[in-house]
């Protein structure tokens, strides 16, 4: 909330936010709640409740164009969005919310399956990322490397990563350590963009971040 109004500060305008509980979110009115809208946001989260609205609105804003910024949990739901409706892969899923899918585009790492105690699974703090050239993450950072803090335990599977790649999402960001992905976006859209880490934490009234800048001016635009 606070990330959106630093956001719309550096953009000159006040961002007038609406607050959608994405379990009401169905095929049947999803174009009746989110057509009039500029841009969306999912944010992060934890469990299943209200992911199938998610993945919904999702599919709708990709189709139709709108500016959409998904973090943690949010650009999960984008992965599974497109695999399911792009690449054909129905039950995909995260194994956090349906362990027997057959498809699991988010999973976690094989190392963190031995893991027993829940807190030792998460991936938490700061980590490094390497921005590709050429793509809107590029854009937006101006830099190769960045570095962001995490809160999560699921991964993107990089074992899909060649499939996503040819369907048009991108990973434009990969932690270079073990080579996890950290942004995706889709080239052949005017703001498309999820990542695994929480912008939000780092963004200040001084110092709006980037991403947010970029995805309030980019919803500017488009809803001209």
């Amino acid at each position: 909330n606070e990330s959106i109004i630093h956001a719309g500060t550096v953009n000159q305008i006040h961002v007038e936010l609406v607050w959608i509980h994405s379990e009401d979110i169905t095929e049947q009115n999803v174009e009746e709640i989110i057509s009039s809208l500029d841009g969306i946001l999912v944010a992060p989260g934890f469990g299943e409740r209200g992911i199938e609205g998610k993945i919904t609105a999702i599919k709708y804003v990709r189709e139709h164009k709108i500016p959409f910024f998904g973090i943690c949990l949010g650009m999960q739901c984008a992965v599974i969005e497109f695999a399911r409706n792009v690449l054909g892969f129905k039950d995909a899923n995260s194994t956090e919310m349906n362990p027997g899918t057959t498809n699991p585009v988010i999973d976690l790492l094989e190392a963190q399956k031995k893991v027993t105690k829940k807190g030792g699974t998460m991936r938490l703090g700061s980590y490094p990322c390497n921005v590709a050239e050429g793509t809107k993450a590029w854009e937006i950072y101006k830099q190769k490397e960045i570095n962001e803090r995490h809160r999560h335990r699921y991964e993107f599977n990089n074992e899909y990563l060649q499939d996503f790649e040819k369907a048009g999402m991108i990973a434009s960001g990969i932690n270079p350590e073990g080579g996890l992905v950290e942004i995706v976006e889709i080239k052949d859209h005017p703001w498309f963009v999820g990542v695994q880490f929480h912008p939000e934490y780092k963004s200040t009234v001084a110092n709006p971040h980037p991403l947010f800048v970029n995805f309030v001016k980019t919803a500017i635009e488009v809803g001209k």
